[in-house]
């Protein structure tokens, strides 16, 4: 299945993708929760429920119709895995990390999968970082690897974009990966069971529409099943928590010149099986808020 959160006429909700259409959950099953992050807690019964809806094609809505958000609109947490490609290490002139290298992303830089992405008022060094990301199911601690994949509920593609200067001037990496908007994901959540093997996905990255990323998920240092090992060592991951699982080679900061993104770029990321997302850069405006 492929899972997705939409806005139609104003209300938010969640629903299965059927080619060129979205089958609305909250009419064909009203008794399931209409926002992502209930559905999965529902667990195993909510996703059967859910299957037998897809069929019902009185509850289906164009695509063009509708607006997607971001599959997951307020995870608890959002964990991302530094240095996890062999050519990224190389490019980036790191070691090998020897152990995971984890970090956090605010929830507040969750964007839909069409949605602006902010170029900062305070910096000229913003990247892009294609990543495969995947989402939690249910509530795991202390997995071993061989049994990681039964609390993945599906995937998805992200960017993880990146402030250099904020993200290197400090030991830290969570301020400069913390900008509003930086974590764009989507289109849809990819059911694990419709994936298969997550480790042999093409995943490609495009700005203004020239290929800048071009690798394959086999080439994951520490794969996705060895992340939720080791993640759940040391915290409890929830339904709903996203995972970004490390970047290839690529990046515009490891160019010769480097090539940072500016207002009015495009970036896509496209990865096997799971569809696309494309956003663009706009110009922050430094707006005080207070309340």
């Amino acid at each position: 299945m492929k899972l997705a959160t939409f806005t139609h006429n104003g209300q938010t909700r969640i629903g299965v993708v059927d080619g060129g259409a979205i089958v609305d959950l909250a009419a064909a099953a009203p008794n399931l929760p209409t926002d992502m992050v209930g559905f999965l807690a529902a667990g195993d019964a909510a996703m059967t429920a859910a299957k037998e809806a897809a069929g019902n094609a009185t509850t289906k809505i164009p695509l063009a119709d509708v607006t997607l958000e971001a599959p997951i609109l307020k995870p608890s947490k959002v964990l991302a895995i530094g240095l996890n490609y062999a050519d990224h290490v190389a490019e980036s002139k790191m070691e090998t990390p020897q152990h995971q290298i984890w970090f956090t992303k605010s929830p507040t830089s969750i964007a839909g999968p069409a949605a602006d992405v902010l170029d900062p008022s305070v910096s000229d060094l913003t990247d892009y970082e294609a990543e495969l990301c995947f989402v939690i199911g249910k509530r795991a601690r202390h997995v071993p690897r061989d049994r990681a994949h039964e609390v993945i509920a599906g995937y998805f593609c992200g960017n993880d974009v990146s402030v250099r200067d904020w993200q290197l001037r400090t030991p830290q990496f969570t301020i400069g990966k913390s900008f509003d908007t930086h974590a764009p994901i989507g289109p849809w959540i990819t059911t694990s069971d419709e994936v298969g093997d997550p480790h042999d996905l093409d995943i490609k990255c495009y700005v203004n529409g020239d290929l800048r990323q071009n690798s394959n998920t086999k080439h994951l240092i520490f794969d996705c099943f060895a992340q939720v090992e080791e993640l759940t060592k040391a915290m409890t991951l929830e339904p709903g928590d996203v995972v970004f699982s490390g970047t290839p080679s690529g990046v515009g900061g490891a160019m010769d010149p480097m090539q940072f993104l500016k207002a009015g770029d495009k970036v896509r990321v496209e990865i096997e099986k799971l569809g696309a997302i494309e956003n663009a850069m706009v110009a922050e405006e430094a707006e005080t808020i207070i309340g």
